[in-house]
């Protein structure tokens, strides 16, 4: 089986297997959209979007697959790869962000994906990306642990510097530049990857899809009935406001989708289902709103 074909049919497989495990741990169901590209369109393809709102345990958890085809790759793509500028393309990918209704639960994300180039002439080339990372609400030391944890052991077959350059990675990628401030407490993440060959490239990205359920259902588990108030809500949609900005200016992901004319719908499925701002927030010294900057929102080895 060429190996689009093995990826396309473990992305469908990896997307069903979270989706339905998220669903039975929430009571709820997710609404699942099939779409595709209308002909005539400069990018074809077609995905299957599943979400999940107002659940007792996630208010909002999206989970989409895509495959889809273009006459040639989106800047975003190939700032690290510019021979490959204007060269068509095949990409596909499972990516997820899921936002949990307790605050003291934490908002997570994971995309794993594959990309395929042309040039002119020439064969074609193939490269991995993906990984997770968590952004708690409220900061848990055991649960920053055992994400890392997990990651950590699902990259152990590969090499043993891959969970710590990934690890790395995570952390200055999610990264709010404007804010100078992480995003969360970090996880593993890399792109562009192809440097152990196509075969065991594409068995590190499926290692680190498989590894999701086992890094954060356990989280989910120990925070989804935590008693919380006013206060927590509040700080919740304070905090999910960060998570919107990293989003719409720095994710590669969202900007990949926008500029190769992908789904809209899909492409914004991470946003929260609320938010907020406030000028010069500022929580009060001591309490567990600034513990969060101060012990979590840095550059840790958590493992």
């Amino acid at each position: 089986m060429h190996t689009a074909e093995l990826m396309r049919a473990y992305l469908l497989g990896l997307q069903s297997s979270i989706t339905t495990c998220m669903a039975a741990l929430d009571g709820g169901s997710f609404l699942s959209d099939a779409w595709e590209k209308p002909p005539g369109e400069k990018l074809q393809g077609q995905g299957i979007t599943q979400i999940l709102e107002n659940g007792a345990v996630l208010e909002r958890a999206g989970c989409g697959f895509s495959h889809v085809l273009g006459p040639q790759l989106p800047p975003s793509a190939t700032q690290h790869r510019p021979q490959l500028a204007g060269a068509p393309f095949e990409a596909m990918g499972v990516s997820l962000v899921f936002h949990p209704r307790n605050p003291y639960a934490p908002t997570v994300h994971m995309n794993v994906r594959m990309i395929v180039a042309t040039p002119e002439g020439g064969e074609p080339v193939c490269w991995f990306g993906g990984g997770m990372d968590l952004t708690p609400i409220y900061g848990f030391e055991e649960d920053a642990v055992h994400f890392h944890r997990t990651c950590q052991a699902a990259l152990a077959p590969f090499g043993d510097d891959k969970y710590p350059r990934f690890k790395q990675w995570c952390d200055e990628y999610f990264y709010l530049k404007h804010r100078q401030e992480p995003r969360g407490i970090g996880g593993v993440f890399f792109d562009d990857f192809s440097e152990l060959g196509t075969e065991a490239s594409l068995a590190m990205v499926q290692a680190v899809g498989s590894a999701f359920l086992d890094a954060y259902v356990p989280i989910l588990q120990r925070r989804q009935h935590m008693p919380y108030g006013e206060r927590e809500r509040a700080f919740q949609l304070y905090r999910r406001g960060r998570y919107v900005e990293f989003n719409l200016v720095w994710d590669r992901g969202t900007h990949f989708g926008l500029q190769s004319g992908g789904r809209t719908e899909s492409i914004l499925l991470s946003m929260p289902p609320l938010a907020s701002w406030s000028y010069q927030h500022a929580p009060e010294a001591g309490s567990a709103e600034e513990a969060l900057t101060r012990e979590f929102l840095v550059a840790r080895a958590w493992v």
